[in-house]
């Protein structure tokens, strides 16, 4: 049924209006009441963790990167789980379980819905028995690349996002660019820097890590050396280039290992782990202070050797 305001008439009866029943009394309404506004929905619950948000444009690598370190995490370098308690655990399980199946059956990740933050509540436990290398939690947010392009040209987020840049709560920013695109983004991302650093953050304080994605299509699944790399951030990111070594920030490459298009898209044929590795233990020890290969205090080594 389609209830339409402007249609409804009131009902007549001997052409009189029926009014409704009504109680004499001198209390009048008052017409000048104003209603409170219900609270913003965008406040973020659950602060309790590491956050860490990718940025990048669509199909820049953004979701195979983030599976590929939750693939590595769980799997090589210790116990990763929903943290329970937190409104998306239900969800964070189904994510999960869809990554670490596709990842092992070279399938590569969906996009992620535009306007829409994907947030996993996690637990991460290294396999690591030094006190100094405790359980940390950790909060991955990725959104789809359609929203990274908001910003362009002094324009805004939507408000998911902004809800997370706006929040006092600590943040991890992995930023991802893609090698046959990465010409083409450097103007973006110092775009988004520069938000970064009107929201207050300052960039000499926060974790930050720019990493070279699909680095499989240089001919090559790691570098040669550090000049390669280098070399190729200062010819195609040259103000991004500029930025990160003033700030002292970090930079790496990533492959997820051999991938083949078969006609139906594309696959991954040999996974290569060794890249979200290094992610991974920078992004510890960027939190930590301490790698997750640490080998212990001496007394530790002594005990771990017995």
């Amino acid at each position: 049924m389609v209830n339409d305001s402007n249609n409804l008439k009131p009902l007549i009866f001997d052409d009189e209006r029926i009014k409704p029943i009504s109680f004499e009394t001198k209390n009048e309404i008052k017409t000048d009441f104003v209603p409170l506004a219900n609270a913003s929905t965008n406040e973020i619950k659950n602060k309790d963790s590491n956050f860490v948000f990718f940025f990048g444009v669509g199909e820049s690598g953004k979701s195979v990167i983030l599976s590929s370190m939750l693939y590595y995490l769980s799997s090589q370098a210790g116990v990763l789980r929903p943290k329970l308690g937190t409104p998306n655990s239900k969800e964070a399980q189904v994510l999960l379980a869809d990554f670490f199946e596709n990842i092992r059956q070279g399938i590569l990740p969906n996009r992620t819905t535009r306007d829409q933050v994907t947030r996993l509540d996690l637990i991460f436990e290294p396999n690591n028995k030094s006190k100094r290398v405790p359980p940390i939690n950790l909060t991955f947010l990725e959104t789809s690349g359609e929203n990274h392009k908001d910003i362009s040209r002094g324009g805004t987020y939507h408000s998911s996002i902004e809800a997370y840049l706006n929040a006092n709560i600590p943040l991890t920013f992995i930023i991802v660019t893609s090698f046959d695109m990465a010409h083409l983004e450097d103007t973006l991302i110092n775009e988004f820097l520069d938000e970064l650093e009107r929201k207050g953050k300052n960039l000499k304080s926060i974790n930050v890590i720019l990493v070279v994605s699909k680095w499989d299509k240089s001919g090559r699944t790691d570098v040669s050396n550090e000049d390669e790399l280098e070399n190729f951030i200062n010819e195609r990111l040259p103000r991004t280039n500029t930025r990160i070594n003033s700030y002292e920030l970090n930079k790496t490459y990533f492959t997820i290992g051999s991938i083949e298009n078969n006609g139906n898209g594309e696959r991954i044929t040999l996974l290569n782990l060794a890249p979200a590795q290094i992610l991974s233990n920078w992004l510890y020890e960027s939190i930590v202070g301490y790698p997750l290969d640490y080998e212990g205090t001496f007394w530790e080594r002594l005990k771990f050797n017995f």
